[in-house]
């Protein structure tokens, strides 16, 4: 298939699909998005416009993906989690959908949500444990192995991972300021120890 070429599918108009993918029905996709190499799409998968789904990843079936999300190569998306908008998946990062597995006892009826907020963004070989909300527009460094529930806008690194920092929301570190070195945009620290957005 020497690289192959992408097609127009009826059933999505404006979406991109590589002849080497499969898009199983009932699913949604929104325009602008691009399907690439070897990737499958089960049933009951809705994805939202401008979204780009990398070589070999798999979603479904009943997963929800939000607008603008990257999601890179080698990702699974199980049942029980649903990303919001503007999601970035890195390479090869792992989602589980049950706590306890073990390959002679069915636990279809186990799986656990993982909701993924809006501008998150998830390194390479991270993995994230099932049953937990990653906060909007946190970062969660490449091998980073998540076991608990993320607060907007922090950082995460290690195994298990804990918070190092905060990110703004374009994906900046912020010092102890907490300004946006690329925006100005302006935060503070909440006494529950949680980070808002003082200043557009």
């Amino acid at each position: 298939m020497a690289g192959g070429q992408m097609r127009q599918d009826d059933r999505f108009p404006g979406v991109a699909i590589h002849e080497s993918a499969y898009v199983d029905d009932p699913v949604s996709i929104g325009p602008g998005s691009r399907i690439w190499h070897y990737v499958h799409v089960l049933p009951r998968v809705t994805i939202g416009a401008d979204c780009v789904l990398g070589q070999n990843v798999m979603i479904g079936p009943d997963v929800t993906v939000g607008s603008g999300c990257r999601i890179q190569n080698n990702v699974a998306l199980y049942a029980g989690v649903e990303l919001e908008d503007d999601v970035f998946c890195g390479p090869s990062c792992v989602f589980t959908n049950v706590n306890n597995p073990r390959a002679f006892v069915s636990r279809k009826d186990e799986f656990r949500r993982t909701l993924v907020r809006k501008g998150a963004s998830i390194g390479a070989n991270a993995t994230i444990v099932c049953g937990h909300t990653l906060g909007a527009y946190c970062f969660i460094a490449a091998g980073a192995v998540v076991t608990g529930d993320v607060p907007d806008f922090a950082l995460m690194a290690g195994v298990p991972a804990r918070r190092i920092g905060w990110m703004s929301r374009e994906g900046e570190k912020l010092g102890a300021d907490l300004v946006c070195p690329r925006t100005g945009e302006t935060y503070r620290e909440t006494a529950d120890g949680r980070l808002e957005l003082t200043s557009p």
